[in-house]
């Protein structure tokens, strides 16, 4: 194996490596992981909340044994193939070693290690954006119309496993145009390459217009709830703060697109950045939105800088200290990005986590721990109390468990030792009940009580506060287990009237 090939190689220990230790024993699985691994049970060209590919993802998983080890496994995979990807991009751009070396250093010692923790889309996101950049590189640098029909088909690719992928799309096309590389649009095999995308997103366009198009409902509902609290200028200060020890190697890539002569041919990918920013901008998208735009200007400006570095006195050793800054800068973040400090150090080091942001939930205000560390914890020991109780309600007959939310039945389900299906009316979930079966009890889960025993028990003989999720820190702290037990009237109807309401929201 050539020496490149070795220290490649190395790189990709090293991210599995690190994937497998920035956790904390104290943490579970994360609230959406729950609900993605789910999806394996019930198969469909589209989900209420992602695409397709997820699922494909989580039954593979689901095969394997659907241990911990694997969901952590393919996140990893498909972030160390991103590092493997902008090795290839360098040597496309014909980098050297040093170039490749300190690409990959900057891809590693990023966001990105957060990112690779969780079975979500955006890993693979992130893979397909470089991916398809990296086609682009490729067909311009060869002609070889080839590469269209490839980039075709990890756009389509990515389309099915996360909306977003349609923004790269929307920076490329503008950046193009205003170019003299617009002469791609003249090229007959861009369409057909077009079409071949259409076929491969054709069958969730279908599910999408037989159920509703219920990705609108999504938005809207994301633009609501979640987006109304982001700030445009937080978006831009969490993008230096993604790659925070490579910003001046991304910022050498976007001077060499304007300067550098060799790159003069992908001069639009300066303007596609742009674009692609202001579209997130005008939509308030959040902020990790844009995270798969980083990785190529990576590429661009390490290469650049290698080349610098050749001509320049001290170039040796400012190689060295380039390597150097982003392995430093990374120490912060590793600080305060990762799960890996138990929930009582983070408590007593709030600022640390403050100053970062790290502290700021969705819901616009601080709380105790991060949001996706908070979305970790209590998930077992909600599990193991409905276990319980679900075991001394099926003495006297089939019993519902129905949560108020999908992490709350993903983690009952994904936990439970008594082979509990529960549902929800939240997300997937509304779709997934099975009113086949009559049910004499329920097990209520509900984030809060809202005087959930008076309006219930009347139409059941017996009713309780079963328990509740104690974890401090959990996120689900003070969710409160309901028992009920021998119904009064048919529980199905009355379930199938609220799926009724619930869709007609859809």
């Amino acid at each position: 194996m050539k020496k490149s090939g070795i220290i490649l190689t190395l790189f990709i220990l090293v991210k599995f490596i690190l994937q497998y230790s920035l956790i904390d024993s104290e943490y579970e699985l994360q609230r959406d992981e729950y609900l993605h691994l789910d999806l394996a049970n019930h198969f469909a060209w589209g989900y209420l909340s992602v695409p397709p590919v997820t699922s494909w993802v989580a039954l593979i998983i689901k095969f394997l044994g659907n241990s911990v080890f694997w969901v952590k496994f393919f996140p990893a995979l498909f972030g160390a193939l991103t590092i493997f990807t902008v090795w290839k991009i360098v040597e496309e751009l014909k980098g050297n070693l040093y170039a490749q070396v300190l690409a990959a250093t900057g891809v590693l010692l990023s966001v990105l290690l957060r990112l690779n923790t969780l079975f979500q889309p955006n890993s693979l996101e992130v893979l397909l954006w470089t991916l398809i950049y990296f086609s682009l590189i490729k067909y311009i640098n060869s002609e070889k119309v080839k590469w269209l029909y490839i980039g075709a088909v990890f756009f389509g690719i990515g389309f099915l496993n996360k909306y977003n992928i349609v923004f790269s799309l929307l920076g490329v096309i503008p950046a193009l145009l205003l170019t003299h590389q617009r002469k791609i649009f003249l090229q007959k095999h861009l369409y057909f390459a077009a079409l071949l995308t259409l076929i491969i997103v054709l069958p969730n366009v279908l599910w999408q217009y037989h159920n509703g198009f219920p990705v609108i409902h999504h938005m809207k509902e994301l633009s609501e709830r979640q987006l109304v609290n982001v700030s445009r200028l937080d978006f831009l200060k969490s993008q230096a703060l993604f790659f925070l020890g490579s910003v001046f190697v991304i910022i050498a890539g976007f001077y060499a697109l304007i300067m550098y002569k060799p790159f003069e041919k992908f001069s639009f990918f300066l303007w596609t950045y742009f674009f692609t920013i202001s579209f997130f901008l005008f939509f308030k998208a959040k902020d990790y939105y844009a995270i798969g735009l980083y990785p190529v200007y990576i590429a661009f400006g390490s290469v650049f800088l290698s080349v610098w570095l050749e001509k320049i006195r001290f170039g040796k050793i400012l190689k060295v200290v380039s390597i150097t800054v982003v392995l430093l800068f990374f120490i912060p973040i590793y600080n305060v990005a990762f799960p890996n400090k138990s929930p009582e150090y983070i408590l007593s080091h709030q600022e640390q986590y403050r100053k970062f942001g790290m502290l700021r939930w969705e819901d616009g205000k601080d709380h105790q721990i991060p949001q996706d560390f908070a979305d970790m914890l209590g998930w077992k020991e909600l599990a193991e109390k409905v276990d319980y109780e679900y075991t001394m309600l099926s003495k006297s007959g089939r019993t519902l468990v129905l949560c108020d939310n999908y992490g709350q039945a993903g983690a009952i389900n994904y936990y439970s030792k008594k082979g509990i299906k529960a549902v929800s009316f939240n997300a997937d979930y509304i779709n997934w009940f099975d009113l086949s079966k009559s049910y004499a009890n329920l097990i209520r889960v509900k984030e809060s009580p809202d005087n959930e025993l008076e309006k219930t028990s009347p139409v059941f003989n017996t009713s309780k506060v079963s328990d509740s999720v104690t974890n401090p820190f959990a996120r689900e702290n003070g969710t409160v287990i309901f028992s009920f037990e021998g119904a009064k009237i048919n529980i199905n109807e009355r379930i199938q009237k609220e799926i009724n309401l619930n869709k007609a929201d859809y």
